[in-house]
């Protein structure tokens, strides 16, 4: 066991540092074992205060430059870039790599699929025929007397300009509200093909190019509209037609999963592709048989962090824990393996895993790590990177030298709420659609609409800042929709079962009662939070709360974010329309152009606006007061009557 010496190590008060217990109790035991997490890292290490400023440049090498936060107008940098360039160019950049990191997981699903539709994949195929209709009719594909494969093909060329076009609007720009378009394209926003984006805000942003806040801004919002209505959403779409379309799943979350007398493979990462071959892998007879013969029950498959949302979601496999619980969950000395493909991935994991013996496998060719084994994932023969995990697992087993320590908490939630499903759970298979949650919105039953998704971040206290903002918005009747990190974090907590609808206020506690819906519906990964945007779009669509998405009694939050894929996230929804507030720390100066034009001028322009807060109370405070401010614009502040229409209301109202 490479451990290092317990005396580099500051004694970590680890209650303080995590509300999860399963995560407290394993550093607890990495302290007794002398091994180092990211807890202890962060702990003994102070962030940069003029680089979480955003106050500095290095974008050649006159520099670096640094500027003086308090004094923001005080100099320049070398060149004469002035603070709201210096902080737009950063900000950008942020935007760039986090739009490239979802871009790229899109565009590797997009082909997938294309080999999948050629023929040349035979592993996976087309799960989900309908949402495949749905989504070739959204982007104008003809579908009628068709043959699938010809629909897919279709598809896949319309959706590869997403990625490659040069001129023009993306496909997906269908299905974003003609409102919303018009000021996309008023703005000068409406990205045209990902690549384009990302390669043009590069440009801007490299020494003596866009030197203008504003200008750089608008490049940034395409950028940013590029990821969420394009990669992501991409991703999205064409995992659920390869996989299968979410719906609702009881699932066990959190360390207890995993199994003293089983083989523990643990999944972690983004793309589905990996996982999903896994499963086949770890219910192969042959390998199932390997295993009892060397001494266990059998194969136990658990996901961790956003590959294992999407598993959870859409086939129930358990969960162990969210981002800032990776290397935590090696310390039970139970993991067999843990195979990872790309983002949120801490290199740390593999000094950790080496002090239990546990072996870390990379799969992808982005994703290598110093210390771990590397096993390249190929589409075409998927089990043959599965199967020598499953094998080198097994081995693990039988010759495990680690003390096995799992902490026995298990949280069982119910997950799986997408858009499709949404869909039909407020209105049924005759009368599916969203008017049931608009009417409850506008009747006031239902205060408005929450996104809480993101991060989880070790400069602040785990899962804490996340459960006690929902629980504050769903008491106050906000309905709340999570994904990725965020939303096992409230699956620990007990917020993702229907029972939990007795801690919402009463109009929101009555229409979860009647519908049999958990106040908090979690609907996968990250990169779902595409989902929300389309359930946003239905909103419009359905009438009755405005024309555009920035009309809308909702707002959006990541109370816990670190990384460029989350600054991408929050751009692409305030760019859509929706206040977006986030915690920990934000990457601009107070009192600058650059921050009054993110944090007021962009709504004045009819998109939404950034906020910050780093109390869950305040910032909760501060979501209600926009939701509120929406609901009087519109119209549907005064007290009005509750009625809940139920079904047989509805089948009234259909044969009147």
């Amino acid at each position: 066991m490479a451990k290092i010496d317990t005396s580099e190590i500051k004694k970590l008060d680890t209650r303080s540092v995590t509300i999860c217990e399963a995560t407290r109790q394993m550093l607890d035991k990495a302290q007794r074992d002398g091994v180092e997490t990211a807890f202890d890292r962060a702990a003994s290490m102070k962030p940069c205060p003029i680089g979480a400023d955003s106050a500095c440049c290095k974008h050649c090498s006159m520099g670096p430059c640094r500027l003086n936060s308090k004094d923001p107008y005080g100099k320049v940098g070398v060149c004469g870039a002035d603070i709201d360039t210096i902080m737009s160019r950063n900000f950008a950049r942020m935007v760039a790599s986090g739009a490239a990191a979802h871009t790229d997981h899109g565009m590797s699903m997009l082909d997938l699929f294309r080999e999948v539709v050629n023929g040349h994949i035979k592993e996976y195929g087309i799960k989900d025929v309908k949402k495949l209709m749905e989504v070739a009719q959204s982007v104008g594909i003809e579908t009628d007397s068709r043959e699938v494969s010809d629909i897919a093909m279709d598809l896949y060329n319309e959706l590869e300009k997403t990625y490659t076009q040069i001129e023009g609007e993306i496909p997906f720009a269908k299905r974003v509200p003609p409102k919303t378009l018009e000021t996309w394209r008023k703005q000068g926003i409406v990205p045209r093909g990902a690549m384009r984006e990302i390669m043009e805000l590069m440009h801007r942003t490299h020494m003596g190019v866009d030197q203008q806040y504003e200008n750089i801004t608008r490049q940034i919002s395409r950028t940013a509209l590029a990821d969420g209505w394009g990669g992501s959403l991409v991703a999205t779409e064409i995992s659920d037609i390869l996989f299968g379309t979410p719906s609702p799943v009881q699932v066990e979350v959190n360390m207890g999963v995993l199994k003293e007398n089983m083989v523990n493979i643990i999944v972690h990462g983004h793309e589905p592709n990996l996982f999903e071959s896994m499963l086949v892998s770890v219910n192969a007879p042959v390998l199932v048989e390997a295993a009892k013969a060397a001494g266990a029950d059998g194969i136990n498959l658990v996901g961790m962090c956003c590959s294992g949302a999407e598993m959870l979601v859409r086939h129930g496999i358990p969960h162990a824990g969210n981002f800032m619980s990776t290397e935590a969950v090696l310390v039970t000395g139970a993991v067999d393996a843990m195979c990872v493909d790309v983002q949120c991935i801490k290199q740390g994991l593999a000094k950790v895993a080496d002090c239990y013996n546990t072996p870390l496998f990379t799969t992808n060719t982005r994703c290598h790590i110093e210390g771990a084994v590397h096993i390249d994932f190929n589409e075409h023969k998927p089990l043959d990177c599965t199967d020598e995990i499953v094998i080198k697992a097994i081995s693990r087993f039988k010759n495990r030298t680690a003390a096995i320590e799992i902490p026995q908490i298990i949280n069982k939630g119910v997950h799986g709420f997408s858009y499709e499903y949404i869909n039909y759970m407020l209105g049924g298979s005759f009368r599916s659609g969203f008017t049931p949650l608009n009417e409850n919105i506008i009747n006031g039953r239902i205060r408005g609409v929450a996104g809480v998704v993101g991060c989880t971040n070790p400069r602040v206290r785990q899962d804490w800042v996340h459960v006690e903002l929902v629980k504050e918005l769903i008491k106050n009747d906000v309905l709340v929709l999570q994904t990725g990190c965020s939303q096992i974090a409230l699956a620990k907590a007990g917020l993702t079962t229907p029972e939990a609808a007795v801690l919402a206020g009463p109009g929101l506690q009555e229409v979860c009662e009647a519908v049999g819906m958990p106040p908090v519906l979690g609907l996968g990964s990250c990169v779902d939070n595409s989902r929300i945007l389309i359930a946003a779009a239905e909103m419009v669509k359905t009438g009755g709360l405005g024309e555009s998405i920035a009309d809308l009694p909702a707002a959006g939050a990541a109370p816990e974010w670190m990384s460029e894929k989350a600054i991408s996230i929050g751009h692409y929804f305030v760019a859509s329309g929706v206040y977006t507030v986030f915690g920990v720390t934000f990457p601009v100066v107070d009192g600058t152009r650059f921050q009054k034009l993110l944090f007021e001028e962009l709504e004045e322009k009819g998109m939404g606006k950034w906020g910050f807060a780093v109390d869950p109370y305040e910032m909760a405070r501060m979501m209600i007061a926009h939701i509120d401010k929406k609901r009087q614009q519109l119209g549907i502040d005064k007290t009005r009557e509750r009625i809940l229409v139920d079904m047989a209301d509805r089948r009234a109202i259909e044969t009147a």
